[in-house]
């Protein structure tokens, strides 16, 4: 008799996960899979292409309903997971009970929303899913209409870009002394609101956001020092957080994300967790790269098999209106044992920093120029010696490696 699989959440890692499942054991499993949105799972990432008009969601879709008709997977799309009784092996929606012998969450994460009065105003929306897009995508349509979005990060700058390339006055309000802290230093991040705001996109740091203005919905955005911008749009992209409301309800281990150990499997074994949900040692992950080495993890337990995830270091790499940045590993270089190497071009608006410590490249930032980006990633991941190279290291691989040779 085949076990029943329930999966909650039908986002990218989980889509991963069951492409891996049934590869390997086609036949193993009755899957359940259930979904909050009305479709199942696409390429999230893609998701700023779509609403700037140069992708459309029917490409970004990863998983059609052929494809989950051929697995023979049960899609309850639409239909939201309140409640797991652990006792009974069953969990709750609103169309009743549902049994599983092992269950998978992969709940995601939800997006912050600044507790500020008018939060809940028509016009202000998240940018989570495709839902959101199209929302955007309707307040775009009014000709000169203006957008604030709140959060310079990664998140926000690509729908700020969006934004504006559809036509809507932009401005980004970011909390922090410049856009992308968590990703690039000070002189990265000064580079790059510069070059935005030439693009029409203002940037307000150091903005502290009071309310949101309005009577029937949205109408300004006002900071606590005064300053009103007004806006048709409000886009919070201030961070997101582990969906683990069902899992803490359920008495599983949570502390930020759901703790999992390096087989995916939570503190119930027959319950397993991957995705920006998850937390495996003390971390919580929202890049695509670890996600899918869990899917590779969690399907191997599912499988039977030994499993271990243990995630590589990864890079943020953006092309946001024309702009590129790149940054991977220790990049603030903040070890005393640290030195950086600084190459800067500011009037072909180049800038590089890399961070070595002893013969080993554990850092970099870049700005303008992202081509080497691979390389370097692949040097601090390797741990390799740069000693030979040390000089032409910020010129890029090309002389780099001829000095070496």
């Amino acid at each position: 008799m085949r076990e029943r699989l329930v999966i909650v959440g039908s986002g990218m890692a989980s889509g991963r996960m069951l492409e891996h499942l049934c590869r390997a054991m086609p036949d193993a499993f009755d899957i359940t899979l259930f979904g909050a949105e009305p479709h199942g799972n696409y390429n999230r990432i893609m998701l700023s292409p779509v609403l700037a008009g140069e992708e459309s969601f029917e490409n970004i879709v990863v998983h059609d309903a052929a494809w989950y008709t051929q697995h023979k997977i049960v899609c309850r799309f639409g239909e939201t997971v309140t409640k797991i009784d652990r006792a009974r092996k069953v969990v709750v929606s609103a169309r009743g009970e549902t049994a599983y012998d092992r269950l998978v969450l992969a709940t995601g994460s939800a997006p912050f929303i600044l507790p500020v009065a008018g939060k809940d105003l028509p016009g202000v929306v998240a940018f989570r899913d495709f839902g959101d897009v199209q929302t955007m995508l309707a307040a775009a349509e009014t000709p000169g209409a203006n957008a604030v979005v709140i959060g310079g990060g990664l998140l926000g700058l690509e729908a700020a870009a969006a934004l504006k390339k559809r036509g809507m006055n932009v401005v980004v309000l970011h909390l922090m002394a410049h856009p992308m802290e968590l990703q690039l230093d000070a002189t990265a991040g000064a580079y790059l609101q510069r070059a935005l705001e030439s693009r029409g996109i203002k940037v307000h740091c150091l903005a502290q956001t009071k309310a949101i203005l309005g009577n029937e919905r949205a109408e300004a955005v006002l900071l606590d020092d005064g300053t009103i911008y007004p806006a048709d749009l409000v886009v919070m992209a201030a961070g997101i957080r582990p969906e683990t409301r069902i899992a803490r309800d359920a008495g599983l281990h949570v502390e930020r994300g759901i703790v999992v150990g390096d087989d995916m499997r939570t503190s119930d074994p027959d319950i397993l967790a991957l995705g920006e949900c998850a937390e495996h040692a003390d971390r919580c992950y929202g890049f695509v790269e670890p996600l899918y080495e869990m899917a590779v993890a969690a399907a191997h337990t599912l499988a039977g098999e030994q499993a271990s995830f243990s995630p590589a270091k990864t890079a943020t790499n953006l092309k946001v209106t024309g702009l590129s940045v790149f940054s991977a590993g220790n990049f603030a270089g903040a070890d005393e044992n640290c030195e950086p190497l600084v190459f800067r071009d500011p009037a072909a608006r180049i800038y590089k920093k890399l961070i070595l410590r002893g013969e080993k490249l554990v850092g970099v930032v870049l700005f303008g120029d992202t081509a080497d980006g691979t390389w370097y990633l692949e040097l601090i991941r390797s741990g390799a010696s740069v000693a030979d190279m040390r000089g032409e290291l910020a010129f890029g691989r090309t002389l780099a490696m001829r000095e070496a040779a």
